[in-house]
C-alpha cells in the first residue's frame, strides 16, 4: 500500500467516529497482545539475568547487574499501558465531539431565539379599562387599583 493510499484510507476512519473506534479497538487489542509479550520477556530475561553470577560476585551483584535492563522493560510495559489507555480515550472523546457538534445547530437556534425575545419581547396587551374582557381574551389575573383610594381597602402581604 502506497503511502498516498494509506493516508486517504486513514482519512476515511478518522471522518467517521465508529470506523475510527474499531479501527482504535483493533489497535488497542493488538498492542495488549503485545503487552502480553512483553510482561513473558520482562519475567523470563529476570530470571535469566539474575542468575548469572561471575565468579567473585556477592550475593546481590547480579541482582544489581540486571536492574536497568529490568526497569527499562517495566518502563516499556507502563508507556504501552498509558497508550492503550489513552486509546480508549479517544475513541470516548471521538463520539462526544461528533454528539457535541450534532447537537449544535439546535443549540444555536434556540440561542437566537432567546436573543430575539430579549431584543424584541412580546407585547402584553394593556387594559382598556374595561373589566369585562372579550369572550376570546382571558382577563388579568389581578386587577390594579384604579385610584388612590382603592389602595385603602387593600393589605399589603
Amino acid at each position: 500500500m502506497t503511502n498516498a493510499a494509506r493516508r486517504a484510507a486513514m482519512r476515511g476512519v478518522a471522518q467517521d467516529p465508529d470506523a475510527l473506534a474499531a479501527y482504535l479497538a483493533d489497535l488497542q487489542r493488538w498492542l495488549l497482545s503485545v503487552g502480553q509479550d512483553l510482561e513473558a520477556l520482562q519475567q523470563e530475561t529476570r530470571v535469566d539475568l539474575r542468575k548469572k553470577h561471575v565468579e567473585g560476585d556477592r550475593w546481590y551483584h547480579a541482582r544489581m547487574r540486571a536492574l536497568p535492563v529490568e526497569l527499562t522493560l517495566k518502563q516499556v510495559l507502563w508507556h504501552l499501558e498509558g497508550l492503550t489507555k489513552g486509546l480508549e480515550r479517544a475513541t470516548f472523546k471521538r463520539h462526544a465531539h461528533r454528539d457535541k457538534v450534532n447537537a449544535l445547530p439546535a443549540k444555536r437556534k434556540a440561542k437566537a431565539v432567546a436573543k430575539s425575545r430579549k431584543r424584541n419581547p412580546p407585547v402584553l396587551p394593556s387594559g382598556t379599562g374595561n373589566t369585562e374582557s372579550a369572550p376570546g381574551e382571558q382577563g388579568p389575573v389581578y386587577s390594579a387599583p384604579t385610584s388612590v383610594y382603592d389602595l385603602n381597602d387593600r393589605r399589603s402581604a
